[in-house]
């Protein structure tokens, strides 16, 4: 079953998670949209730079920035209300996470591509 996955910290670097796990996301065969401050595109996906741009819909949010760049999101993932949020290693945020558990949203401190990797996503 496809989850629509929003990327936030994308990266046109190939050696970057976020990037390594947009292409897993994809050959997995879930739909995916990117956030992040570079401008580019990973495998024929454009990166957008405001929350503004993206779609509403999204089942999960895979984090790729530290806790201190995320405090701009708290308000929008709550207004967004995914089913999930994974903490990748390197995101974790207690007060992030606290505040999606208190609004029903899961989270999960885990690594996207362990995951896919092993059918777990």
């Amino acid at each position: 079953m496809s989850k629509k996955t929003l990327v936030i910290g994308a990266s046109t670097n190939p050696t970057r998670y976020s990037n390594m796990a947009t292409h897993k996301l994809l050959e997995h065969k879930h739909e995916v949209e990117l956030l992040g401050k570079q401008s580019g595109e990973v495998a024929g996906h454009t990166i957008k730079q405001s929350t503004e741009e993206l779609s509403a819909d999204f089942h999960t949010v895979t984090l790729y920035i530290n806790s201190e760049r995320q405090i701009e999101y708290f308000d929008y993932l709550v207004a967004l209300h995914p089913q999930r949020v994974i903490f990748n290693p390197g995101t974790e945020n207690p007060s992030l996470k606290l505040l999606l558990e208190k609004n029903g949203i899961q989270t999960l401190e885990a690594c996207t591509l362990v995951l896919l990797a092993t059918g777990q996503f």
